[in-house]
């Protein structure tokens, strides 16, 4: 006998139903429980609020916790890119060509194409403002050949700034195994920033700025916009990271910087952001002492310059190690050499050039005027900028040691060199020193007539200049003296301003420098834009 079994179809389409859903329902958890983990430790909160003045710490929370910085990272990028500017590895007008890698970097980014070209200064625009990740490799690319050696130099620098706790494995902060900052190191970041590079500090408070390709909006201006003071620093966000923001902010003698990392939103992170600043306002004192920090050694072009007291570079650095110690092993001043002794003629001749004002530094001529005036003239002659007293004498010590191992005519001969060179120079406001009685030169044989040389010995001396360019008149000459020393005050600080008549017209020159000081003065005047060529002691 055949059993026949009926098979409902609705029951069977119900079974169907009920078996996807509980599977999509499982799927659905699997995920939720899978992403749970990865979220509560994606993005925890970090701290930190100091007086920019002196760098006291007034709040932290979590401040020496490594996150990640997300484009935070972009503050040290920058910070390397206007490093390299100022000890002239670049200038801002360079044209840089856009490689494959930096064109393909995902957003946020400015849209550059491969083998395009464009300036340096709109790739350091779009990084700061627009928080461009494409200009940000380009910057890292074009100092340091690729991104990986760029993050070498941005970890050499970090650890030269004493961001301890921070490895850099980009240019522009997208996650990364191993990319990880603090509170504490990205506030110090911000800080050196502000103090180090104040001339292109303003590109951080911009709301919109041109980058070469298309105008671009500030990532941080709606901060900007709401809280009274604020003029920066720089907004990160990523998932892993959550709203990163180091902002700085304003008011009468108080400065203060807050850093934020994990914000849930932007909304939520820029008002943590407002309530920490507020916060630091309430607690920093309204007069205080500024205690810049202290710029790191330079870590570009292949060589790492450490001061005596430094470790040095990080341990992988790439280049040679230079130790630079400010103290002085020998004495400049030469040995008398065997058989002979100092010339008491050279000595008195050296100390009645050093009393002896350049000419036209004194109103009369010294053929018109009594001793006691041209003393008095001497006394009210302006010193700004001029050359010490006792870099003189070590300076010409050198000359006059060469000159007394030659036979005694070129040895008279070299010591009028000597009294015509100094007399060049410009004059300190020395007042005359006493000669000792048997240093003088009453008993001196009678000098030929001078022969002129055309140069004189410049080892370690500062017979160097810079000239900046020639002009129709000297107030323009001197207007473009005072306005270049007013920019490029680290190098040219302690030089003279000098303005050349010639045929041709007017030139400006710095004088009194060494070799090295006027020709790094010259590659970050030229990084600038501005004509500068080394003037030589011939």
């Amino acid at each position: 006998m055949a059993v026949i079994t009926q098979v409902n179809p609705a029951s069977g389409r119900d079974s169907c139903t009920r078996f996807l859903r509980a599977a999509a329902v499982f799927l659905i958890a699997a995920i939720v429980l899978a992403l749970q983990p990865h979220r509560a430790a994606a993005a925890p909160y970090a701290a930190m609020v100091i007086d920019s003045r002196t760098g006291e710490v007034l709040h932290s929370r979590n401040a020496d916790t490594r996150l990640h910085p997300a484009s935070l990272t972009k503050m040290m990028t920058l910070y390397i890119a206007f490093e390299a500017v100022r000890n002239g590895e670049i200038s801002l007008e360079t044209k840089v060509k856009i490689s494959r890698n930096a064109a393909a970097e995902p957003p946020s980014k400015l849209g550059l194409r491969s083998g395009q070209r464009i300036a340096f200064r709109y790739l350091i625009r779009a990084a700061a403002v627009k928080s461009a990740n494409d200009a940000a490799t380009a910057i890292g690319e074009t100092l340091s050949g690729s991104e990986a050696a760029f993050a070498r130099r941005m970890n050499r620098t970090a650890k030269a700034l004493g961001m301890s706790r921070t490895t850099f494995k980009n240019a522009h902060g997208l996650t990364a195994s191993g990319h990880l900052s603090t509170a504490r190191d990205m506030t110090t970041l911000g800080r050196h920033l502000l103090y180090d590079y104040p001339e292109y500090y303003n590109l951080f408070s911009r709301r919109t700025t041109h980058a070469g390709v298309r105008e671009v909006p500030n990532t941080n201006r709606r901060l900007l916009a709401s809280y009274r003071g604020a003029d920066g620093i720089k907004t990160g966000y990523t998932r892993a990271a959550g709203s990163n923001l180091v902002a700085s902010a304003k008011r009468g003698n108080e400065r203060i910087i807050a850093t934020v990392f994990g914000g849930k939103s932007s909304t939520a992170r820029n008002a943590k952001v407002a309530e920490l600043l507020d916060l630091g306002f309430r607690r920093a004192p309204s007069r205080a002492a500024l205690r810049k920090p202290r710029r790191p050694a330079y870590q570009g072009a292949g060589v790492v310059i450490a001061d005596a007291g430094d470790s040095g570079g990080s341990a992988g650095a790439a280049g040679k190690t230079i130790r630079v110690s400010g103290q002085v092993n020998t004495s400049l001043r030469p040995k008398t050499r065997p058989g002979r002794s100092e010339s008491p003629v050279l000595v008195a001749a050296l100390e009645e050039a050093l009393q002896t004002p350049p000419a036209e530094a004194v109103e009369d001529t010294a053929q018109t005027a009594p001793p006691a005036e041209q003393i008095e003239n001497v006394q009210s002659v302006s010193a700004e900028g001029a050359l010490r007293g006792d870099a003189i004498r070590n300076s010409i010590a050198v000359a006059l040691a060469e000159a007394e191992a030659e036979p005694a005519p070129a040895a008279q001969t070299a010591t009028a060199t000597v009294i015509a060179a100094v007399q060049k120079v410009p004059f300190t406001g020395l007042r005359p020193v006493a000669r000792p009685a048997s240093l003088a030169l009453a008993n001196a044989s009678p000098e030929p007539e001078p022969v002129v040389v055309t140069r004189l010995s410049t080892s370690g001396g500062r017979y160097w200049g810079v000239n900046v360019g020639l002009y129709t008149s000297r107030y323009q000459a001197e207007k473009v003296l005072l306005r270049t020393a007013l920019s490029e005050l680290e190098t040219l600080d302690g030089s003279l301003r000098k303005v050349a008549k010639t045929r041709r017209g007017f030139e400006a020159n710095f004088l009194g420098m060494s070799q090295d000081q006027a020709e790094l003065a010259c590659r970050r005047l030229n990084a600038r834009n501005v004509t500068c060529k080394p003037i030589g002691p011939s």
